[in-house]
């Protein structure tokens, strides 16, 4: 049999049309019809003050960053158990990273320990969704707001995912969510920021036009623009907002979809003596972004990765803790001991989840990975 991949985009089959109708509007640049459609839709969904479209994840975060007036000598707590984005969009910034440990019941951030990160030169707390599934936003945010710091939601993995009823991204001052071809809805790269502030989007709108005040300017606010703070190119093209709509507007189906074939893993594979399965709070939503076992060790999930390749299934490691990477040890952010976020390093594994794969295919992989574990001492 073919091999089952981890990750295949799915194309909803109107992608092209739409980026042909971009081309055919004259407008190819960014910020026109399809960059409209898709943040308003956002606008509505979240309820956000405002959303603006960034060429990726990466770039939105880096205008939290901006937006928060990071600069040298702030300290911003950051999971350890992430994407290198979380912490280098506040890295570039020139802030000090503050590495937080996970949960011992999901990769999510611990928040019992965050108040004994907290300095005074705390400036912001950014916690991850990971895998679509809230941390403890409550308690966040009340370490937060007795400090006075920002609070940036990477909510890269969490779209159509909820706290206690609010959607994730709507928490926080800011957030920033990713349209990566890994991701539930995808433009191949593509990323979107949430301002919650009103007092924060006339400056996100200069960020995002390269430091300009063009946005005021194609509004009729001002009779003509230029430069008037920092900025960068963050705005996508109109044919990747084109390609993003189709996503969009095919969002329903997807979701039903995804989480169908989560949950025939969830049923699959409970029970398996030593293995855990993902934790839902009861705070929280499942978005079936990702679905993951945690291996006991690192020497069972490397044995488990063999055998399932050798069965023709395609399955993958995660995040490295970031607090031991080359670029931490040499800045010395690497002086906190963090079991947890090195627990998950070593023994999580995501399986194959997309909208192609078949239930079938669901159950020979739940069926390969019970053979392993009866085959084991």
């Amino acid at each position: 049999m073919e091999t089952i991949p981890f990750n295949k985009p799915w194309l909803t089959g109107k992608e092209s049309d739409y980026i042909s109708q971009s081309l055919q509007l004259g407008k190819t640049c960014g910020n026109g019809k399809f960059t409209h459609l898709c943040e308003d839709f956002f606008e509505k969904k979240l309820g956000a003050r405002k959303c603006l479209l960034t060429t990726s994840c990466t770039d939105a975060l880096e205008m939290c960053a901006m937006l928060a007036g990071i600069e040298p000598g702030d300290e911003v707590i950051v999971p350890s158990y992430t994407f290198v984005s979380t912490a280098l969009a506040f890295a570039r910034q020139g802030a000090t990273i503050v590495f937080a440990d996970s949960s011992t019941t999901h990769p999510d951030i611990d928040t019992q320990q965050l108040e004994a990160l907290i300095t005074p030169h705390t400036k912001a707390i950014v916690p991850i969704h990971y895998a679509g599934v809230a941390c403890d936003m409550d308690a966040i945010l009340e370490v937060a707001n007795r400090h006075n710091l920002w609070v940036i939601e990477d909510a890269a993995q969490a779209i159509d995912s909820f706290y206690k009823g609010r959607p994730l991204g709507t928490l926080g001052h800011l957030a920033a969510f990713s349209f990566h071809e890994t991701k539930n809805i995808q433009c191949g790269e593509g990323g979107l920021l949430v301002i919650n502030d009103e007092k924060l989007v006339k400056r996100a709108e200069v960020l995002w036009e390269k430091g300009t005040n063009r946005a005021e300017f194609f509004r009729g606010e001002v009779n003509k623009y230029g430069w008037v703070d920092t900025g960068s190119s963050f705005l996508p093209a109109e044919y990747v907002a084109a390609f993003l709509w189709a996503q969009i507007e095919e969002i329903e189906q997807i979701q039903q979809k995804r989480k169908a074939l989560w949950e025939r893993y969830n049923n699959g594979l409970k029970d398996i003596k030593g293995l855990l399965l993902p934790f839902i709070p009861a705070y929280a939503t499942n978005n079936a972004h990702a679905f993951y076992i945690v291996c006991s060790s690192l020497e069972e999930r490397t044995a488990l990765i063999a055998y399932l390749k050798e069965n023709n299934i395609h399955a993958v490691f995660h995040y490295l803790s970031l607090h031991k990477s080359p670029y931490a040890v040499q800045r010395n952010w690497d002086k906190a001991s963090l079991p947890q976020a090195d627990r998950y390093t070593d023994c999580l594994l995501r399986l194959p989840l997309f909208y192609e794969l078949t239930t079938e295919e669901v159950d020979y992989i739940c069926h390969t990975i019970r053979t392993f574990y009866h085959s084991r001492p």
